[in-house]
């Protein structure tokens, strides 16, 4: 479907732990005296399961070790993201520590100039070449698990088995019970394909993925963010939906009898990252920085991403026992080969552009 090169890759073993930290030199600036500890660090998150899994897996052993209080703020991150660059640009301290972003978003903050640098981070050199994003100068983001956005249903409705196709999302059946991302993230590159389009044609010709879209406003689908989709299965307000598998998957640990598939056109997959943007104090820059190393660590991404389900980019991460084999789970050449990436520099100049259009569309 999509070169897995980009994951593969970088998926592959940069060999053994020891040999490679022997040959990471620490920089001066983490080798100094720990400078005063700030009281806090705000972290922007995403609600619901995800914030959970972060706060156990990360903040609060980061807290437990350090005693920096970590406060996650749960601002979307398109809505904070004008605001992180409205601060540097002024020359203001800006809203929050660490962000935790998509790729594609921190890609075009990085563009924009607006990020420190990661390349000091001691467990850079112990994590999986996945860690370092494609396509920019220097470390100015470091990417920490891939997702991918499932076909995600209700089995009772689907007696004959899981779904084989997305056409199922313009079944009458479903009209008013499917549901999306608000801005359509995830679902753009699924559309093109079932519009008759090519994913080699984004961004050139989208007009296949619009006039996919077109069709499925008719179905009147629910549009929301990531716990509404936990929430609306957990209500059974719907049977089918685009989302990514961890919200699918916490509903299920809620008791709701639902399932995910990857469907025969393909699923996106994407990855999502950590940044720390400029204006920040000497040491709130550090610590900033000891934070994400840590989000980086073996310790914290087996229990951080568990919770999430996603595969990670430390070495040695045991998978959760319920997704071992599953197409969610990505970890092989031949998972991601029934997977669309769309690379994140076409995403980070086109992404604002998609999400406009399917809005557009969908409150026409």
């Amino acid at each position: 479907m999509n070169d897995p090169s980009f994951f593969t890759s970088r998926r592959r073993l940069l060999g053994s732990a020891t040999a490679l930290a022997a040959g990471f030199a620490v920089p001066a600036v983490l080798r100094a005296q720990e400078p005063a500890k700030p009281a806090e660090l705000i972290v922007r998150a995403w609600g619901g399961v995800w914030v959970d899994s972060l706060k156990k897996g990360v903040s609060d052993p980061f807290t437990a070790k350090t005693g920096i209080r970590i406060r996650h703020d749960l601002t979307e991150d398109n809505e904070i993201k004008p605001r992180i660059w409205a601060a540097v640009q002024q020359g203001r301290t800006p809203p929050i520590h660490v962000n935790w972003d998509t790729t594609a978003n921190a890609t075009s903050s990085a563009l924009r100039g607006v990020c420190e640098s990661l390349a000091d981070l001691p467990n850079l050199a112990k994590v999986l070449p996945l860690a370092k994003p494609i396509g920019l100068e220097g470390v100015p983001i470091v990417n920490l698990y891939s997702y991918v956005y499932v076909l995600a249903y209700r089995p009772e409705v689907f007696p004959g088995g899981a779904p084989t196709s997305w056409s199922v999302l313009l079944e009458p059946r479903f009209k008013g019970r499917i549901a999306l991302y608000n801005d359509g993230i995830g679902f753009h590159p699924v559309a093109q394909v079932m519009g008759g389009g090519k994913v080699s044609d984004i961004p050139g010709n989208m007009e296949p993925c619009w006039a996919f879209i077109r069709k499925l406003k008719e179905q009147k689908p629910l549009l929301g963010e990531d716990p509404d989709f936990t929430n609306w299965f957990q209500k059974g307000e719907i049977d089918v939906a685009c989302t990514i598998s961890s919200n699918a998957r916490e509903a299920k640990a809620k008791g709701v009898n639902v399932a995910w598939t990857v469907p025969k056109e393909g699923a996106k997959v994407d990855t999502d990252g950590m940044w720390i943007p400029k204006g920040l104090t000497a040491n709130e820059l550090y610590w900033a920085k000891r934070y994400i190393d840590f989000a980086l660590s073996t310790e914290a991404q087996q229990v951080w991403l568990d919770g999430l389900g996603l595969p990670g980019v430390a070495p040695g991460l045991r998978p959760p026992a319920d997704l071992v084999g599953d197409p969610s789970y990505p970890t092989t050449e031949k998972d991601f080969e029934r997977l669309i990436l769309i690379p994140p520099r076409i995403q980070a100049e086109h992404t604002a552009e998609w999400f406009a259009r399917f809005k557009e569309i969908m409150q026409s």
